[in-house]
């Protein structure tokens, strides 16, 4: 299993789409406030259709809080435009935290300075991928590594 954390969300619509992933492949998702909107706003509820009841996640009030959860042997990777390795040199392992930062600011120096920095690489104009998208880029990749296979195959 691997672990989705959104530090800071800001769009609903992104967190109910990456809701949707992490019940899809059974990853836990945790969130860590504060947010950009409500928690229960009607918008992540929509994006994330009737799947919520198969989403496992976990909020944490801060920062602080959900490193508290962390045990020695938990590995965290940052995603970040700022990454030193591609997102696919990286040899997953279940249980693994991929961490992604809020929409328009990105993770803070704070956290890049510390944790493992990992890139998607975009060669086009574009300077970042939609939230969700990256996350489903990462959470497959890692699943794929893992030897991953849908239901029935």
């Amino acid at each position: 299993m691997v672990r989705v954390v959104l530090y800071q969300p800001e769009i609903p619509q992104n967190v109910g789409n990456i809701a949707r992933t992490c019940a899809a492949v059974g990853a836990e998702l945790h969130l860590v406030r504060p947010f950009g909107f409500r928690w229960g706003d009607p918008r992540m509820k929509r994006a994330g259709l009737d799947y919520w009841p198969h989403v496992r996640y976990v909020l944490h009030d801060t920062w602080a809080a959900f490193l508290e959860t962390l045990g020695p042997q938990d590995r965290l990777f940052a995603f970040t435009t700022k990454g030193e390795r591609r997102y696919t040199e990286v040899a997953y392992r279940p249980g693994d935290y991929l961490l992604f930062g809020p929409e328009t600011r990105g993770l803070p120096p704070e956290i890049l300075e510390v944790w493992p920095r990992l890139v998607i690489p975009m060669p086009g104009p574009v300077r970042s991928l939609n939230l969700s998208v990256a996350v489903g880029v990462a959470v497959y990749e890692a699943l794929r590594q893992a030897g991953f296979a849908a239901p029935g195959e």
